[in-house]
């Protein structure tokens, strides 16, 4: 027999409901069907994991294409650049979030208002996005800055108007803060006229040169765990907390729902196909990265994508009937 391929993956946060897609597989022993050994670690932002798989520290990871992106637009001579294998988030999570009492019902109501986000948040940086797509003018906008302890709670104390956030991410944390899923008010970037990406697969340059299939075997099983998981949200969430026992797997397998219903089951991950990109999309998506972060370089979409790996179009039949 020969020896399974290593695979050391990269999440883009912590071992939370929407971690289940990876580690189902990984405990249903779909990696190993495939001849691979992949070990998942948690991570702490989407720009940290493709450093991280840039740097060849790790050969795949979970990362916001927005963040792929801005590396590859900025670090046009690196000897190495990861790309995206396979689309998860076909919508971006990110939102904006107000407290119903504050009367902000709609982006137009945001115009000088105290926004509050950390200086990484995917949110945040999108915004100009977001704000072009509604009128605003991005330039005006009033940020306070804060660890992603405090955003929820400066939002809830009155600190700030609005916050950016994941969808999943943030609206979970006011309800721990006490406030009902009816006193928010939420506006989905994707409801508003963005069309970003959200978190796709990527992988190293050094995988896709040297070791092609274990990519192609690693998204053959995450598709059949994406389908499982899909189909029985509640039995993934309890692979979350076999693997962190601190978790509430009943707040987990909520935020997973959340998730597949804002970001991964969407309207357009099911005409777009689980797992694709369509080329026109992604190339807006280049240009509004390459504007809004000012990149060094102008992104080429070809650069950033790679769906040789995906597999057959059986396979990436997972969503829910």
């Amino acid at each position: 027999m020969a020896e399974d391929t290593k695979i050391k993956f990269q999440l883009d946060w912590r071992f939370e409901g929407p971690a289940a897609l990876f580690l189902v597989a990984k405990s249903k022993g779909y990696f190993t069907q495939e001849q691979l050994d992949v070990t998942i670690d948690a991570g702490n932002g989407s720009g940290n994991a493709v450093n991280r798989v840039a740097s060849g520290a790790y050969d795949m990871g979970f990362a916001d294409m927005a963040a792929l992106m801005e590396f590859v637009g900025n670090n046009p001579t690196a000897p190495s650049k990861p790309v995206g294998v396979m689309m998860v988030y076909n919508d971006t999570p990110a939102a904006v979030f107000a407290l119903k009492k504050s009367g902000i019902k709609t982006p137009a109501d945001l115009a000088g208002k105290k926004l509050g986000a950390p200086v990484f948040d995917a949110g945040r940086r999108a915004y100009p996005v977001f704000a072009k797509a509604n009128g605003l003018d991005a330039t005006k906008a009033n940020w306070i800055s804060m660890d992603p302890a405090l955003r929820e709670t400066m939002l809830v104390r009155g600190d700030v108007d609005a916050i950016t956030g994941f969808y999943f991410t943030s609206l979970l944390n006011l309800n721990a803060r006490g406030i009902k899923d009816e006193d928010v008010v939420v506006m989905l970037y994707p409801n508003y006229g963005v069309k970003l990406y959200g978190n796709a697969i990527i992988a190293s340059d050094t995988m896709v040169k040297q070791k092609p299939e274990a990519i192609k075997g690693f998204l053959r099983a995450f598709a059949k765990a994406a389908k499982d998981v899909m189909a029985d949200p509640d039995a993934a969430a309890k692979v979350v907390k076999e693997r962190d026992g601190l978790v509430d797997e009943k707040l987990e397998a909520r935020r997973l729902k959340l998730a597949i219903a804002s970001a991964i089951a969407t309207p357009n991950a099911k005409a777009e196909g689980f797992g694709q990109v369509s080329a026109p999309r992604l190339s807006l998506m280049a240009s509004q990265v390459s504007d809004t972060y000012a990149t060094k370089t102008r992104v080429d979409p070809n650069t950033v994508w790679n769906g040789s790996f995906l597999p057959a179009k059986a396979a990436l039949n997972v969503f829910p009937k």
